[in-house]
């Protein structure tokens, strides 16, 4: 796959003839250059966060504080911790949360709790008190930021959190499956595809095959975006796939399996955006 460069301008008063790495995960260098008149500072990260608190003044400044300083990112925003935990039950996968702690109805810590239950997302707690913040540690919480949020502590934090999000995208993702004798611990990067037979999962791996029992809607959620999910019974690594045409794609063992012709489009499209990556 294609490495992108990340670039960011940084102050003027730091001497544009030397490069600055910072976090170098192979993907996203960081590098001075120079910008007429004062200095500010630019991110391209392609990133997805997400603003979930339900004071709409504070949706709003941290989106355009976000926006200023990284204008690559896409930004959604949540009033309330339900909104939050439907749009990541579906195709939503946020790389990074923002949560208020003190909202009506469902508090952060509730909807935390709940949202580790569906992704190991990378959680940043907003809070105007900070007692709070003690808390947030206990859902495995990155940072928090104080209300009002500042934009200096914004942009550390936040630049802090895209490096270790890129760092946790370039190891290698493992997973663990109930098997009869126990638990397997698995390399997601050796399944080539999932195969539904009943109420078990076969999974189809470079040098073996696997089953137990999970629901393939489950399984869909676990593996994430790098999986596509061509036919309600078939789960297939899109890094593994070789060729395809309208009724089936070819794997790269040589196996073919079905893809839905309802889904051909959408796959394409899907299937050309993992290319570009």
């Amino acid at each position: 796959m294609t490495k992108s460069i990340r670039f960011v301008t940084l102050p003027l008063e730091i001497p544009a003839k030397h490069p600055i790495t910072i976090e170098d995960t192979g993907k996203w260098i960081l590098k001075v250059i120079s910008h007429g008149g004062a200095g500010r500072k630019v991110i391209e990260a392609h990133m997805n966060i997400a603003i979930c608190d339900d004071e709409s003044r504070i949706r709003e400044g941290i989106r355009q504080l976000l926006k200023e300083t990284f204008p690559e990112a896409e930004v959604r925003e949540f009033s309330t911790g339900g909104e939050l935990l439907l749009a990541a039950g579906g195709s939503y996968a946020p790389d990074i949360v923002l949560l208020d702690i003190a909202m009506e109805g469902m508090n952060g810590m509730e909807t935390a709790r709940k949202l580790r239950d569906l992704s190991d997302t990378l959680l940043i707690f907003v809070t105007g008190v900070k007692e709070q913040v003690f808390q947030a540690f206990d859902v495995g919480a990155f940072h928090y930021l104080l209300k009002p949020v500042e934009k200096e502590k914004l942009i550390s934090v936040m630049t802090r959190a895209i490096a270790e999000v890129e760092k946790a995208k370039a190891r290698p993702k493992i997973m663990l499956v109930k098997v009869q004798d126990g638990y397997r611990r698995l390399n997601v990067a050796d399944i080539l595809y999932a195969e539904s037979d009943g109420r078990k999962v076969i999974l189809h791996m470079r040098n073996e095959k696997l089953e137990f029992y999970e629901k393939m809607d489950e399984l869909e959620k676990r593996l994430g975006e790098d999986f596509y999910r061509c036919h309600r019974s078939y789960l297939v690594s899109l890094a593994e796939i070789r060729g395809y045409d309208s009724t089936s794609i070819s794997i790269s063992n040589g196996e073919k399996i079905y893809l839905a012709k309802r889904k051909y489009g959408e796959f394409v499209q899907i299937y050309c955006r993992f290319l570009q990556e």
